[in-house]
């Protein structure tokens, strides 16, 4: 059996994996990116209908290339971010073969670099990237039994309202997915329960650029480590109808039911949730008006000239749920016949048989680069920084990574240099 030979793999080509082909390209790695689908392909089939970017076309891209097609301010289609990427990897000529899915990675016994098996055959490769990023597999609580009367979804199953059986549902996580699609079943005319957990939530935009500008200027995307506790923080943004602030007062003004997060589940079909909505909703608000508060201190302090929003600050009235929360809920008395997971994702590296995990299969790494030597990740959230996982953010990243492999390259030619010096003095 012929075995193929690489000097660099790459597995998976999103976002992370089409980025690294290009630093890979521009310091002259020989490389192959293997995709087990098609490029981008979680944007295409793992997300709802009507998702769009969570930032602006000017603010979420590569610095190669702009959003064909789309004005600056704008957020753009799931279909268009992942047509994105095929035409990127086309204009950069990325070696990319999809439809190949990586089984297992092996060191080598007694010699340089690593055996991958593939579902088309096997490659020998001195370095291996782990491209996949984080949000591979997806998971939620088994709280409610698989037997229960209600049909179980995670949000990456949820494509629209119409899929859905007749009936209320219940949406457990109030992050951009949870509350995104809370939202488009309310407007549908769903009577919907939304689960709200510890969360942080911003403006979409304030006195007149949108919050992915205001955590630029602010130094917020290049913070290097999270606040004790933060690494996993939720987030309520949203880019939907052309970008708006997530407001729960106003989504259960609007006819949403607003409950703690989701405890226990009872043989009577009783749902239990925590008393703690009131403490979740009032850290979303202090994280919001923080932000505010830092906002127009950079503008008095720079002297720009940006129009004053009091409006922003203003906190609605607490609504019937926030006031006197419900504590339990029968789902057969309150119609419940869908219950919805966002709740999102853990990373699987079980392809890589090598010690470069920690007891919970996270990667033991720093920005990236293994302890063992030639394995890579990439893609990672607060892989370097807060703006790791985001398509500018993970470009950054890949140049990084693309430098060290370049590096040590350099360092094992140096020393296959003066091997064959010495063999040919003999």
């Amino acid at each position: 059996m012929t075995i193929e030979k690489v000097d660099t793999l790459v597995v998976g080509a999103g976002q992370a994996g089409v980025a690294l082909s290009e630093h890979l390209s521009k310091s002259g790695v020989p490389h192959l990116v293997l995709e087990r689908h098609r490029i981008a392909e979680r944007w295409r089939s793992e997300r709802w209908d009507s998702l769009v970017a969570n930032g602006p076309a000017w603010h979420d891209r590569f610095p190669g290339m702009e959003f064909p097609g789309a004005e600056p301010e704008a957020f753009v289609a799931k279909e268009k971010v992942a047509d994105y990427f095929v035409a990127y990897a086309e204009k950069i000529a990325a070696p990319i073969r999809c439809g190949v899915e990586v089984q297992t990675v092996t060191r080598n016994v007694g010699r340089p670099g690593f055996r991958v098996e593939t579902s088309d055959g096997v490659i020998e490769a001195q370095n291996v990237v782990a491209a996949t990023g984080a949000f591979q597999r997806p998971t939620f609580p088994p709280i409610v039994p698989e037997g229960a009367a209600v049909t179980q979804m995670h949000s990456n199953i949820y494509r629209n309202p119409e899929q859905l059986r007749e009936g209320a549902v219940l949406v457990v996580g109030a992050g951009s997915s949870g509350v995104q699609i809370a939202d488009e079943l309310a407007r549908a005319g769903r009577q919907v329960y939304l689960s709200v957990g510890p969360h942080d939530r911003s403006p979409r935009a304030y006195r007149g650029h949108d919050f992915c500008w205001w955590l630029g200027v602010l130094g917020k995307w290049d913070a290097e480590t999270p606040a004790a506790g933060a690494e996993h923080v939720t987030i309520a943004v949203s880019g939907a109808r052309g970008g708006e602030t997530i407001d729960f007062r106003r989504l259960a003004a609007k006819g949403m039911t607003l409950v703690g997060m989701t405890r226990s589940y009872q043989d009577d079909g009783t749902l239990t949730f925590q008393p703690d909505l009131a403490a979740n909703i009032a850290r979303g608000d202090a994280n919001y008006l923080s932000l505010l508060d830092e906002a127009d201190a950079y503008v008095t302090c720079n002297g720009l000239d940006l129009p004053e929003e009091p409006s922003a600050r203003e906190i609605g009235a607490d609504p019937e749920c926030l006031s006197n929360p419900i504590l339990e809920l029968n789902l057969a008395e309150a119609a419940i016949t869908t219950i919805i997971w966002a709740t999102g994702y853990i990373a699987d590296y079980s392809w890589l048989k090598l010690d470069v995990l920690d007891e919970r299969g996270r990667p033991k790494h720093q920005r990236g680069v293994s302890a063992e030597p030639g394995i890579y990740f990439l893609g990672l959230p607060w892989q370097s920084r807060r703006g790791s996982s985001f398509i500018w953010g993970v470009w950054h990243d890949a140049k990084h990574l693309a430098d060290r492999i370049s590096t040590q390259r350099k360092y094992l030619a140096h020393h296959y240099a003066l091997t064959k010096g010495k063999t040919e003095n003999v």
